[in-house]
């Protein structure tokens, strides 16, 4: 796996759903909540001291966020070759329809339109599944006949056969390593017809074991058979595979080039433009260094091709960006951890062979997200730390933010939902998530992407040797690095905490998730497959399992319902250093066997009764368990001659016109 880095929103959902007491700056008459659909919430986020950025760092903000927007369309056909021309379809029959909006066929369309836009496709964004329409074939038949001549896209008929045929197209990303990884996933980065086997041949024949700096094989290409039978591959790129989406990047890349805050940042944006240009992984290399090597700028950005879940294989980047600013007060606490970088290094419980011996370049930040685009929208991470490649990490080092604005979003939403009554065993103990949560959630996610990413060492040739288990065991490396040093007392010594039974509340919430409440996010009888969701079960599951006998874990059960009860918090400490060293060498020695068994014992399968129990508990709340953004609305206000004299920001757009305008304004691949 050449993917190491974020941290999905949803990892942190129970910060999310309970009542963490902490200080807003968030006037109260701000409406978080933009809708609610399906088992969705989409929320607003602010964007604080945005005014006070420079004339030339909003101008930096608005291109780049233009260049963000501009890459949606690219997601969408990565998740699925069908999701273009369904969306067209799905906005055509919405916004042309005559009937009673009210109606219950309508608004199970809209419900299922809402659902593909959250997904980026027809597939849930999580589970990967395809969605169900609650409408009835007749109607939407009825619908596209009353649409105006050109309205619909030609391959209507195909379009409503994927809609109502739960077979075709069913799974997005398939893990089950049983069958053929490519051939049952959806996604559209391998053509149809090409084979798992065929593709790994591939990428054996021209992998190069012994080089120590390797490209990032198949980040930006759709693996295809040539006219001549042979594997090849097509490029993402100008000229190539979504030439007219990335031209209009490399237009407004180039815009904010103009507005860069120094020498170092347009020399950034320059090679970003020369890899999109080229397609030369080489290049995105040599960008990354730089990126990663630049702790100056106060604005910041992510924008290509880098997170791999959509890949069942782990090697396509699906396309994402985020625009950024750096929140100078809240960064004095990543600061402070990456500054002891190698003190976490070096007294890590993992074997001193997996070690790094010296921690180079590791710079942390807290960051307030200006855009959220392609991969990280809706749905966005709340912690990132790139780049991937673990050589550049290793001789160039990692650059890792928390989003504070959209972690305090999630906050500020879920005042007063009931969790903490529903699920947590005693008044003491919620007590503790009150005043502790949002801290130590913090800080989990600080030292999660500042540090845990950036731990550790791989045995040359030992990338993508876990396979289709490398972002649930990645994930759980640097979880469990930061949920044992959560209760180190080097946090108490450093500031970052002001009590030594603070860390209690993390580990509480923490486990009560892996075990229990992240199932609400499950449908009865499907497995675990999210990458995320297996890293926390596995991690939950082995403490209990391996804590039995000293019942550092307990089930309670009490008036028919099930708690989770810690007796000994130090203990479960142990534990988790433990299972950190066993996840670090099978990270870095490539041990699939282990990992593979590892995932299948504790991560995969789901106790029906537990599951049920969880649901109905759920039901009483009616939480969303998924949620989700929408964007601001930048504008840029010009004088008479055309000139940009400010840029302002507004956060009233709703979430059907906010996807009615992307789909409108950015519809590059047309």
């Amino acid at each position: 796996m050449k993917k190491v880095l974020i941290a999905a929103a949803m990892a942190s959902m129970l910060a999310a759903t309970s009542c963490s007491k902490t200080e807003t700056t968030q006037p109260q008459e701000f409406n978080y909540v933009a809708d609610r659909f399906a088992d969705i919430e989409v929320l607003r986020y602010k964007v604080p001291d945005f005014e006070n950025l420079t004339l030339n760092q909003k101008k930096l903000v608005y291109f780049l966020t233009e260049a963000a927007l501009w890459g949606r369309d690219i997601l969408w056909d990565q998740n699925n070759s069908n999701n273009l021309a369904m969306r067209r379809l799905l906005e055509a029959v919405y916004t042309n329809y005559q009937g009673d909006r009210n109606s219950a066929e309508f608004k199970a369309f809209e419900t299922y339109m809402k659902q593909v836009w959250f997904g980026n496709g027809i597939h849930h964004h999580y589970s990967t599944d395809k969605f169900t329409p609650g409408f009835s074939r007749e109607f939407l038949a009825a619908q596209l006949e009353a649409l105006p001549e050109g309205a619909a896209p030609e391959n209507t008929a195909e379009l409503v056969e994927v809609i109502f045929n739960p077979t075709l197209d069913a799974k997005r990303v398939n893990q089950d390593a049983s069958v053929d990884l490519i051939t049952s996933s959806a996604n559209n980065m391998y053509a149809p017809g090409v084979t798992q086997a065929e593709v790994e041949a591939y990428y054996n024949s021209i992998r190069k074991p012994d080089d120590l700096t390797p490209i990032s094989y198949g980040l930006n290409t759709r693996v295809e058979r040539g006219t001549d039978g042979k594997i090849t591959e097509n490029t993402y790129k100008v000229g190539g595979l979504y030439s007219a989406a990335i031209e209009k990047i490399v237009e407004n890349l180039d815009s904010a080039r103009q507005y860069a805050e120094n020498d170092a940042q347009r020399q950034i944006i320059g090679s970003l433009i020369d890899f999109y240009t080229s397609g030369d992984l080489a290049t995105f290399d040599k960008y990354s260094i730089e990126w990663a090597e630049d702790t100056i700028s106060q604005v910041d950005f992510i924008n290509g091709f880098i997170e791999t879940y959509g890949d069942p294989l782990g090697m396509t980047g699906s396309w994402e960006s985020i625009v950024n600013f750096k929140n100078i007060p809240a960064s004095a606490r990543t600061e402070t951890l990456s500054a002891e970088a190698q003190w976490f290094e070096d007294n890590s419980p993992v074997d001193a062979a997996f070690k790094k011996n010296k921690v180079k370049g590791v710079s942390a930040k807290v960051i307030t997200a200006a855009i959220l685009a392609g991969d990280a929208y809706p749905a966005t991470p709340i912690g990132i730390n790139l780049p991937n490649a673990n050589w550049i990490r290793a001789a160039h080092g990692s650059k890792s933010v928390t989003i504070e604005n959209i972690t305090q979003a999630y906050d500020e939403a879920s005042h007063g939902n009931g969790f903490n009554e529903e699920f947590v065993i005693d008044e003491e103990t919620a007590a503790l998530l009150d005043n502790y949560l949002f801290i130590t959630d913090n800080l989990h996610t600080d030292l999660h992407e500042c540090l845990g990413h950036g731990s550790g060492k791989l045995m040359p040739g030992k990338e993508d040797a876990l396979k289709e288990h490398g972002s649930a065991i990645e994930e759980a490396r640097a979880d469990l690095f930061a949920l044992y040093y959560l209760a180190d007392p080097k946090l108490i010594e450093m500031g970052l905490l002001d009590n030594p039974e603070a860390y209690k509340a993390e580990y509480y919430k923490y486990i009560l998730n892996g075990m229990m409440t992240q199932l609400q996010r499950i449908e009865p009888g499907k497995d675990v497959e999210e990458a995320h969701m297996r890293n926390r079960k596995l991690i939950a599951e082995w403490a209990y399992e391996h804590g039995k006998d000293a019942n550092v874990i307990e089930l309670v059960k009490r008036d028919g319902k099930t708690y989770i009860k810690i007796n000994d918090y130090e203990a479960l400490r142990g534990l988790f250093g433990q299972l950190l060293a066993e996840i670090q060498r099978v990270r870095s020695t490539g041990d699939y066997a282990a990992a593979n068994e590892l995932i299948n014992a504790y991560a995969v399968k789901v106790d029906p009764e537990m599951h049920r129990e969880v649901l109905d508990r759920y039901a009483t709340l009616n939480i969303a368990p998924y949620k989700g953004f929408v964007n601001p609305v930048y504008t840029a206000v010009r004088d008479q001659n055309g000139n940009i004299t400010d840029i302002t920001v507004d956060y009233t757009e709703g979430y059907v016109d906010q996807m009615l305008r992307y789909g409108r304004d950015y519809n590059a691949l047309k």
